[in-house]
């Protein structure tokens, strides 16, 4: 999530020969118990959860993506789902904390500059940050701008966290859904034909939204409102704060 990290254009190994999708059922339980339907996280409740919440860790842990047996979709739901339960654990283990800011390193460590560089979890055995989930497989496997509405930083002005889990068979529509809700939320986007104050996320991110056209013709395949093409653009501050 982080600017600094964007540069990154080297790939990931993260995987594992001859697995198996796993089931994400646990984390769906979970996330429709302790996320609300606006994306308020109860992260107390998965404190009170978390040997069910561990166990779900577990299974995503041993059984990493086989990009050459899995599908698309298979593959795509198990990296959103990834990145998201690792990031409420990394909140649930440093619990209560304001910001997910504040867990940035306090020394300085080679390759580690931020909170998403830190490898606190596994992946088929091979350590691995929440950094490497997003923009060394998620931004560089997969055409799929809808992943920044999917993917949850633990912050405010981050999209919300689906209280429910990706599954393959629903991706489709779990993405528009959550495409639609977040660019239509005016809490985080203000939309208006002569005029909008978009999230920080389509600035960090412009290139993955304008591959096919401009960011407004983008936004305009989700939006209620439809922005002009000659809109004024500007971008709103990105509040940080714990989204509880």
């Amino acid at each position: 999530m982080f600017v600094f990290s964007f540069l990154s254009c080297q790939g990931s190994d993260l995987g594992q020969k001859n697995s198996n999708p796993p089931d994400h059922q646990i984390f769906d339980e979970l996330l429709k118990k302790h996320v609300s339907k606006d994306g308020v996280v109860n992260y107390k409740g998965f404190i009170s959860d978390k040997e069910k919440f561990e166990k779900y860790l577990d299974l995503l842990s041993n059984n990493a993506p086989d990009r050459s047996t899995w599908s698309n979709d298979e593959q795509l739901a198990y990296w959103i789902n990834a990145y998201n339960a690792f990031t409420v654990k990394l909140i649930v283990d440093n619990y209560p904390v304001a910001s997910i800011q504040d867990l940035h390193p306090k020394i300085k460590i080679p390759l580690v500059n931020t909170v998403w560089h830190i490898k606190f979890f596994k992946i088929g055995g091979e350590e691995a940050s929440l950094d490497e989930i997003e923009h060394k497989i998620l931004r560089k496997e997969f055409d799929e701008p809808r992943i920044h509405f999917a993917i949850n930083c633990a912050s405010f002005s981050c999209p919300p966290l689906l209280n429910e889990a990706f599954f393959p068979d629903k991706l489709e529509d779990q993405l528009n859904k959550v495409a639609k809700s977040f660019i239509n939320d005016p809490k985080r986007n203000l939309i208006r034909q002569e005029k909008a104050e978009l999230s920080q996320i389509f600035s960090w991110f412009k290139g993955d939204f304008t591959k096919k056209g401009s960011l407004i013709d983008y936004i305009n395949q989700y939006s209620v409102i439809k922005i002009k093409s000659n809109a004024k653009i500007s971008y709103l501050n990105y509040d940080w704060s714990l989204n509880e």
